[in-house]
């Protein structure tokens, strides 16, 4: 067969290929989740328009230096986000290793070989007993390929399956870095309040401090009790107990964000909670970007399109399979002669495997990638509802804590009045300090209740600001390269 012959017989099977591929793979398409995005929004809009807050990088959202300082320090050395770097390198080598799949293999050769017959190994009969047969020598130098022609999709249904999973990893990687981002946030504005709440309880001891003195110099003037003076002292110790409680709160919650910034547990760098202020812009887009934003969406969907693969692939194996195998060079008994034009030769073997006994395995196959599939699909329109919820309850959180801040506010500056006119009367002796002690005791819980108040608050931004996707948008050449 000459080799204008063999390429022609090439050219015809990849061009049958190519009409016959469609009948063993199907093309993709978005799966329907039964998920209607118009309804991921159930509660009072903050903001909506064509922009969201998702789109926003995280040194724009936060602008205290500090904690754009240990954010960044996060995503350096976050033993999590790591881990996920080290699996889309993973996921790399396997594309790498199915995209290469495709290509012929190449392998260059050589072997010597001699031959020396002993003395009985060969009987020519009785006239012949004293023929001698001589040595023999070989030499070759040669390279083999070997390609199974991807004619019903095999090769690239896999390779397509390995980038879906590779791009998984980084949207994984992505939802990781986000909710590293929030946690960090989150437990940031945690140590901010603690700090504040400190303080509160510290001014208060001062404060009671004081109203000790004074009960005493009332009680000298028989203004008030020997009793009065007694729960004055007491009220001063109620506060001042809560301290070391507070300082235990505040070291374990620096050490819990250390192990978040992958460091050592010590103390943390901070600022405090007045000069947090709330973000510019809480649009939170209209409902259909939640599952452009949201990583951990697009990673079930990527996931989903792997299985959607690994089924068209599953489906190739009924089909006969077609190789090519070439090997040519040099091959002589001498090696003088090796390198010479007589010892050339070459010689091209095209296969054909059709499967005829592997049917019940091959069937079984394709049912478990079918049933996989279905599985992922109904993993996807689970992390869509779960992504609504979230951005539901971010929202609705948000609403309520600000609404709640400024009623604290109100109720605060009550009680602070309360508790000015009640020292005033106890001078005067008109109020008895049981009544003082209840406005000190009100108006602390409520400070306290208010620095909960405003965590909440900024909490819920951080909340929002997760579940919107936190910034990162795919981007547009990793769809295309799946349907190449």
């Amino acid at each position: 067969m000459s080799l204008n012959t063999t390429f022609r017989i090439t050219a015809f099977i990849l061009a049958a290929g190519l009409l016959t591929s469609c009948v063993a793979t199907k093309s993709y398409k978005k799966p329907d989740t039964g998920v209607e995005t118009e309804e991921l929004y159930p509660y009072e809009k903050v903001q909506m328009d064509s922009t969201t807050l998702a789109d926003m990088p995280w040194d724009q959202v936060f602008e205290d230096p500090q904690l754009r300082a240990l954010i960044d320090e996060a995503l350096q050395n976050n033993v999590n986000l790591q881990q996920a770097v080290e699996q889309i390198r993973v996921a790399e080598a396997r594309y790498y290793r199915d995209q290469m799949g495709m290509f012929p293999s190449l392998n260059i050769g050589g072997s010597a070989s001699y031959n020396e017959p002993s003395d009985n190994n060969v009987n020519f009969g009785s006239g012949f007993n004293n023929v001698s047969i001589p040595a023999s020598e070989s030499y070759a130098a040669l390279l083999s390929s070997t390609w199974e022609m991807d004619v019903w999709g095999k090769l690239n249904s896999a390779r397509k399956a390995s980038l879906a999973n590779l791009l998984q990893t980084e949207a994984t990687r992505r939802a990781v870095q986000t909710t590293l981002i929030a946690n960090v946030a989150t437990a940031y504005y945690r140590l901010l309040a603690l700090d504040r709440q400190l303080e509160i309880v510290r001014e208060t001891v001062e404060n009671r401090k004081k109203d000790v003195k004074t009960v005493k110099s009332l009680h000298e003037g028989a203004v008030v009790s020997k009793v009065s003076v007694q729960q004055s002292i007491a009220n001063r110790y109620a506060a001042e107990v809560t301290i070391p409680e507070l300082k235990q709160q505040i070291t374990e919650q620096e050490n819990a964000l250390s192990v978040l910034l992958g460091r050592e547990p010590g103390e943390i760098e901070r600022t405090s909670l007045e000069r947090q202020d709330p973000i510019d812009s809480l649009a939170t887009g209209v409902p259909g970007q939640l599952l452009k934003n949201r990583p951990d969406v697009i990673a079930a969907e990527y996931n989903f399109r792997s299985a959607f693969e690994l089924t068209n692939q599953a489906r190739t194996y009924f089909y006969p399979s077609f190789t090519l195998t070439a090997e040519g060079g040099f091959r002589s008994l001498e090696t003088g002669d090796l390198f010479m034009p007589g010892s050339i030769f070459y010689n091209l073997i095209g296969g054909l495997t059709q499967p005829v006994f592997s049917q019940g395995r091959n069937k079984a196959r394709l049912e478990q990638s079918k049933a996989r599939q279905q599985q992922v699909l109904l993993n996807l329109k689970q992390t869509t509802l779960e992504a609504g919820r979230e951005v539901s309850n971010a929202l609705s959180q948000y609403q309520n804590a600000s609404r709640q801040l400024r009623l604290n506010r109100q109720q605060l500056e009550a009680l602070q009045k309360a508790v000015d006119y009640s020292r005033e009367l106890l001078q005067y002796g008109e109020a008895t300090y049981a009544e003082v002690l209840t406005a000190q005791q009100n108006y602390l819980s409520v400070q306290i209740g208010h620095v909960n108040d405003r965590l909440q608050q900024l909490t819920a931004e951080v909340n929002l600001y997760r579940a919107l996707g936190g910034g990162w948008s795919p981007e547009a050449d990793s769809t295309s390269a799946l349907d190449r």
